[in-house]
């Protein structure tokens, strides 16, 4: 089936009023809101910033790397790029990191201590409470807007994947809820977006269990899932956590056959259906070695997206991985393989976490 401009001229006309007809590339603006691009070392290549020109970024996710004296200054201009781009949407890019706590900062400043510590401590509430304002301290500060924590991983035994660097509040699904929701609500009340991580759950993988490095599979019954890993996820979508992040390990119980950010089965099933999340998805790392089986990197994000996921992170520091995503979105709404409907639906949803930065 061959797109059809005229469906989606509603969206667009909202999307850029001062638009007198929608083209092919108001298709493209829309798509980029989809992709979280990357950069390798300290200074962006100069072909990112056209393609922001051009609309077909939605934001920038950073890592250490790229963390430069002036890293503020180059935030700056890729907001400004945007904001001079006629596909600019009214509100600003992500740019995100992983400001988690403990040894997982990309940026300096807090928090400074770990999740385990914070589920430890003598009022866990307010630990994770305070935790949630200094990672939005430390992002803001670096006119970060997006952080992807809190992690709601439930581990099982000391030193298990999720506990090896206190990244899991607790053993306990309902500290680790307490403390997850906690952070959120803190958090976001700053202004800053969270994206509760790693649905449904990592806290069952072992310690060398690393999807980033090779496949996982977590073989739970469905009950125990949903009694201890997803329970965490109640709280956090109680306290209105914008996005949620899929894992990449396989869940017999739930789909014997794709990664949970492949399965429209976890997706929409469990998440959205089961548990009531209206927010947005976001997938993890698109070229982790657990989807080697699952094709190239724009077949990865393809599938993604045909899951249900909204939001697809190429953060392998190479401008050309978010490049290939963007075509490949673009050739499956083209020909029709991508559902049309849902992924305007999708770009909404974006676009109205996003209006909360403006």
């Amino acid at each position: 089936m061959k797109f059809s401009i005229q469906l989606l001229l509603p969206f667009f006309l909202a999307l850029a009023p001062s638009a007198s007809a929608a083209s092919p590339s108001d298709l493209q603006a829309q798509i980029g809101h989809h992709v979280i691009f990357s950069y390798p070392g300290l200074e962006p290549p100069a072909h990112l910033l056209d393609l922001i020109k051009e609309g077909k970024v939605g934001g920038i996710i950073l890592f250490s790397e790229n963390v430069a004296d002036n890293l503020t200054t180059t935030i700056d201009n890729f907001q400004q790029i945007y904001k001079q781009s006629p596909y600019y949407s009214g509100s600003p890019l992500f740019i995100m990191t992983d400001q988690e706590g403990g040894k997982v900062r990309r940026l300096a400043g807090g928090p400074a201590e770990s999740a385990k510590q914070v589920g430890q401590a003598a009022d866990p509430t307010a630990a994770a409470t305070q935790m949630g304002k200094d990672a939005a301290s430390a992002l803001e500060a670096f006119k970060n807007n997006f952080n992807l924590a809190p992690v709601l991983d439930v581990y099982r035994e000391a030193g298990d994947f999720a506990d090896a660097s206190q990244r899991s509040f607790s053993n306990s699904s309902g500290v680790v809820g307490t403390c997850g929701s906690a952070f959120i609500s803190a958090q976001q009340s700053a202004g800053v977006v969270a994206s509760a991580k790693h649905f449904p759950g990592l806290g069952a993988a072992g310690a060398g269990e690393n999807t980033d490095l090779r496949p996982v599979t977590i073989d739970l019954t469905i009950e125990e899932l949903r009694k201890v890993d997803m329970a965490p996820y109640t709280k956090a979508i109680a306290a209105g956590v914008d996005m949620v992040m899929n894992s990449w390990a396989i869940y017999p119980a739930l789909d014997p056959k794709y990664p949970s950010g492949l399965s429209k089965t976890i997706i929409q099933d469990e998440l959205r259906d089961r548990l009531g999340f209206k927010g947005v998805t976001i997938t993890d790392a698109i070229e982790a070695g657990a989807l080697e089986a699952f094709g190239d990197q724009a077949a990865r994000g393809l599938l993604a997206a045909q899951a249900g996921v909204d939001i697809l992170l190429a953060s392998k520091r190479d401008v050309l991985q978010g490049e290939d995503i963007f075509d490949a979105l673009l050739a499956a709404l083209e020909d029709g393989s991508l559902d049309q409907e849902s992924f305007s639906a999708a770009t909404k949803g974006i676009l109205e976490v996003r209006k909360k930065l403006a």
